[in-house]
Order: structure tokens, then sequence, then C-alpha cells
């Protein structure tokens, strides 16, 4: 055995282009499908958005009950424990 022949480089095979690596487009399709899916939720959100009622209305729609469940229940999480 010569110098020459210890000292070579093993033989390397020619590198894919990334188009056909199969896991590179696992990675970017799932990424690529979240953040389709968000646009997509952004989109649902602005057309759908709720409209928000004059404070007029709301008196009609939800009087104001001093002993309404909500209220009971805020008032009791408020209150320290003996």
């Amino acid at each position: 055995m010569t110098q020459t022949s210890a000292m070579q480089a093993p033989s390397v095979l020619p590198a894919e282009p990334w188009w056909r690596v199969g896991f590179m487009w696992l990675v970017v399709g799932g990424l690529g499908v979240v953040v389709a899916g968000s646009f997509a939720l952004l989109v649902t959100a602005i057309r759908t958005a709720d409209t928000v009622l004059p404070q007029a209305a709301m008196r009609v729609v939800a009087p104001h009950a001093p002993d309404s469940p909500a209220l009971q229940a805020r008032n009791h999480a408020a209150t320290p424990k003996p």
C-alpha cells in the first residue's frame, strides 16, 4: 500500500436535491399546514365578528341583578377564608 492510496478520501455519494428528500417535505408540509390553518382561522374570525351592543341595549337584555349566580360566585371566591 502506498502513502497516497491510504490518504484518499472515502467515496461520497452525490447529494440529492432538497426537493427530493421526503423528510424535508414532512417538516415543511407540517409547518405549511399550521400557517395555512392560522390564516383560515384569522379570515373566519374577521368575517364573522360579533357586533358590540350599545350600553342601552345591554341594560334591556341583561338588567343588573345584585344576586345573580355570577356575582354570588365572584363574591364567594373573593372572600378570605376564616
